[in-house]
Parts: structure tokens; sequence; C-alpha cells
């Protein structure tokens, strides 16, 4: 459809600080209203987008926009279904003020229909994806395995399915809102990105894609085809993440320069190096459709040491265990700090069992530049077998947990939580937490944002919320951390990255991992540069 003749809502951008200080804001940002807006004012600061994105008022900007549904012709700001660039110019042309109603109010919380939902992938966190789905409208659900699939299956007996993603979206692409993707690593790119070329809103579990550049280019894809993403992080829908960022926000921590990280993985049953390299091959199981399992990897020959929970020790499928829980252990300290992209990766590892598995144990350090006032930061993440180091502020003769945590080391205080995710941050030690827990209360709050990431998803795309917290823009920057740590890991070599140019320095042998081939028929993105 043209852009003229596309249906648009017009949009006025505003700021406490008046008109003026809108235009400020708008000069800021110009690159990223452009790719964004089919036709913009500068003297009103009026936008005219698309309507499918006329929920989405903060579009990761550093100003508000304020969405109006008025249809009075005195106010410049009509909620006009075929208002294309003709009558937007005439309507701006004559506008001296704008009224703006609450953010969100296109949606009318409440009110919206239900999303039209397919989910790729229905065995294990896949039924997380379907259970959420279920509250909306489930359409069609997709697996390469009838085995893992069968409760699924039986659960929605009269929904559509499908073994290959491409054929669902061309069957029944007028019919799909959103697609829930939740298939091993490997995959994830290719199914978010035939999703997103036919203007499908995506939700991909962790970690985003199996490259860098794959989550670059599926950020430049939810930009380009404008839909609302998000990244399957459950933890940064959870309030401790809100409390560690309200923490360290009041300076209650201090200045951070050390954080720690650890996880009890690589574990079974989803790492288990098989009895001999090369694995045992054999013949696929009659549920299983192989060829389509591989996706864009080179075809191979079966082997049950891959299939079906084992894959995330293999390379060419998973990310080891970094990527199973990097970006859950990592979401913390990479928001409120604001760690952006390291500048370099250290690696420690145990020799690989065999060739293309993962060492089943190390430790990488990231390097992170001084981000404006905020002083460099050295990130440690440590897996099983290493002895984590105990924070300097802790409880004489009490052991860290088995299971995962990470701590941030300040010059005031030691933040800390147990487990994978920030389910409980605290101060520590105990007692010190206890003194200071009355002054913490005082704290102004964050929103809470709701009871995990797909419902904070379905949300934004009614239009009842915000951009979700893990969408690409926040996603790619996070997953790219852990797949550096992941090259590393991969490689054994420890790397200096050149993030403008998406490059090792110095290694241009790793070029082959930071974008890996993919087979005929699985290439996407090539056309977003």
């Amino acid at each position: 459809m043209a852009a003229g003749n596309q249906k648009n809502v017009a949009i006025q951008v505003v700021e406490r600080g008046g008109l003026s200080r809108a235009k400020e804001q708008l000069k800021d940002s110009k690159s990223f209203l452009h790719s964004l807006a089919n036709e913009w004012d500068e003297s009103s600061c009026i936008l005219l987008i698309p309507s499918r994105l006329s929920h989405n008022p903060e579009m990761s900007c550093k100003y508000t926009l304020k969405i109006t549904t008025l249809t009075r012709r005195k106010e410049i700001i009509m909620h006009i279904k075929d208002m294309n660039r003709r009558s937007f110019i005439k309507s701006t042309a004559t506008a001296t003020s704008a009224f703006a109603l609450p953010r969100f109010s296109i949606a009318q919380p409440g009110k919206t229909k239900k999303i039209n939902v397919a989910v790729v992938g229905v065995g294990g966190m896949g039924g997380y994806a379907l259970g959420e789905a279920a509250k909306e409208n489930l359409v069609a659900m997709c697996d390469v395995d009838d085995a893992r699939a069968a409760n699924a299956f039986k659960k929605f007996p009269n929904v559509p399915r499908f073994k290959d993603f491409r054929t669902m979206l061309d069957k029944l692409g007028k019919d799909i809102d959103a697609v829930s993707i939740s298939t091993p690593d490997h995959t994830h790119f290719a199914a978010a990105m035939a999703a997103m070329e036919r203007g499908k809103h995506v939700f991909v579990q962790k970690p985003l894609a199996h490259n860098v550049w794959q989550v670059r280019t599926l950020r430049k894809a939810a930009r380009h085809y404008k839909v609302i993403t998000q990244m399957g992080n459950q933890g940064h829908t959870f309030t401790g993440m809100r409390r560690i960022k309200e923490w360290v926000d009041a300076g209650v921590v201090g200045d951070v320069r050390e954080v720690i990280t650890w996880t009890n993985r690589p574990n079974p049953p989803w790492f288990v190096p098989p009895s001999s390299f090369p694995p045992v091959t054999g013949p696929a199981p009659t549920t299983l459709d192989w060829d389509l399992w591989q996706g864009p990897v080179q075809n191979r020959d079966y082997s049950a040491d891959y299939v079906p929970v084992k894959w995330r020790g293999w390379w060419d499928y998973g990310c080891g265990a970094l990527g199973d829980i990097g970006c859950h252990t990592f979401d913390a300290p990479f928001m409120v700090l604001g760690l952006g992209s390291p500048t370099k990766v250290e690696i420690e590892r145990k020799d690989p069992p065999g060739k293309g598995f993962i060492p089943m144990g190390s430790v990488v350090t990231y390097h992170f530049p001084a981000r404006g006032k905020k002083p460099p930061v050295t990130l440690k993440w440590y897996e099983k077998g290493y002895e984590v180091p105990k924070p300097m502020r802790w409880q004489k003769d009490k052991d860290l947990p088995s299971g995962g945590g990470m701590y941030m080391e300040g010059t005031k205080e030691t933040l800390y939580h147990a487990g994978m995710r920030p389910n409980s941050p605290m101060i520590t030690p105990g007692k010190r937490f206890m003194e200071i827990k009355s002054d913490l209360v005082k704290i102004p709050k964050l929103p809470a944002v709701g009871n995990g990431p797909i419902e904070e998803w379905y949300r934004a795309i009614k239009g009842d919320g915000p951009m979700p917290g893990s969408n690409f823009d926040y996603a790619v920057p996070l997953t790219e951390m852990v797949l550096l740590g992941a090259l590393a890991q991969r490689t054994g070599k420890s790397i200096e990255w050149d993030s403008k140019k998406m490059e090792v320095k110095g290694q241009p042998e790793l070029d082959e991992l930071i974008k890996e081939p993919a087979r005929k028929g699985w290439q996407y993105g090539t056309s977003l540069g």
C-alpha cells in the first residue's frame, strides 16, 4: 500500500518545557523520526504515523509522545483512519495548538479486541507461550516434532497446526497479528524475520539470536517493519528489577566498578557431552522433521545427542550456558548501569570435550568503558567448577548460593540477588539491609509492568501499555554482550571488540562466526544491510 494511502494517526510531541523544548528533542531524534513517521511538521511538532503504531507512545525516544483521539474539527489532531499525507499537511498548516489526552488512550484499555497469536515451537518454553496465547486468540501452532508437540495438539485440537512456520505464515498470514517463538537458538532469527517481513509483532525467547549480525539485523527489521517486539527474559518484568534500578539511581549503592555473576551450569539435562565424537548418528524419529529442525544450519545426520534438549551444548545450535542464562543474570547490571558494548572480553575455560561442543566450564571477563560520569566496569561470569569470590560486604561463614546469582560492588553498598533472575534483591550483609530498609522503602517506586514478558508485549500491541521493556532496542545490545562472551568461549580467545565496525580487532577469521552462513531457503535480512 502506498504511503499516501496508508491508514494513519496524527500525534503531537508534548514536552514539559513546552513547544520550544519539544522542538529541541525532535532535532535530537530526527533520524529516528524519519524512519518512524510518514510525515512530520517541525513547526507544530506533529507527526503522521501508521495507525498500527499509534498505540506505542514512547518509541524509545527521549521525549514523550502523547496520542490524541480528537474528532472535533476545531482541534488540529484528529484520529481519522484514512488520514493521508495530503490531509495531514492541510491540517498542520492551519494548526496553532493541540490538546493531548492521556497516554495509551487510542486503545481504550479493556475494550480492545483480542490478538490473533501464532505460536512457533510448542514444547518446553513453548508451553508458556501457548498458555498466554490461549488468553487471546490462539490461531495457529507450529512445531517440527509431533511427539514434543503432542500435549499441545491434544489440548487445542481445533487450532490449525503446521511443521514449517513459513508455510503457516503464507497460508494464515492475514489471520495472524503476532507470533511467539520458542524454538532452539539457531532458528530464532529466521522465524522472527519471516514474521516481521509480513508485519507481525514478535516475541522471541532468549537469547534473541545465534550471532551478532543476526541480532543487529533483528533490530533493523523491527524498526523497518514497525512492529512491537519482546525478548523472553522474564526477570525484566519482575518487581525486583525495579527495586534494583530505584536503589542504584537513588545513589544507595554508589559508584559501581565491579559486577560478579555466576551459574551452576553447564549441567544435565541440557549440557551432556556425547559418549564419542562425532556423536552416534542414525535415522530420525518419524515424528520429527529433521531437515526443518536444522533450519539454516548445514545439513548433517540426525543424532539423539542433539535432540530434543541437548542441542544447547553444540555451537551450531546453541550458545552454551552463557546463552542459556546470561540474558537473565546480566539483565539487571546491564540496564541499571547502562553498560552498553564491552571493549574487551577475556576468557579462561576448560578444554572442550570434543569438536563443536562447548567447554564444560569457563570464566568470562567483560570490560566496559566509562559512560559519562559512570566509571568503567568489569563484569565477571563464573560457570560450574570455578570458585566464585565472595562480596567485600558479606556474612561471615555464609556460602554464596550454588544455583547462581549476581552482586554489584559499590563504593557505598553491595547489592545482591540470588538465582539467575532478580527475584529478591537486597543489600548485603543482611544486617546492613535491615538497618537501611526503612530508608529504601521511601525511595519513589517505578511502575509495575505485570505478570511476565508476553503479557507486557500483548498490552503494548493493544495500546494498553508502553513499549515492552525487552523490546529489540534493549534486547539486542544485551544479547550481543552475551554472544560476545560465547564467541570467546567458542574460540578460546580473548577478544577486543570494535562495536562500530562489528568486528574483532586483529582476528578476521572470526568474521564467519559474527555472521554465520545460512543454507539456501533460510537466508533473511540481507536487504536490510
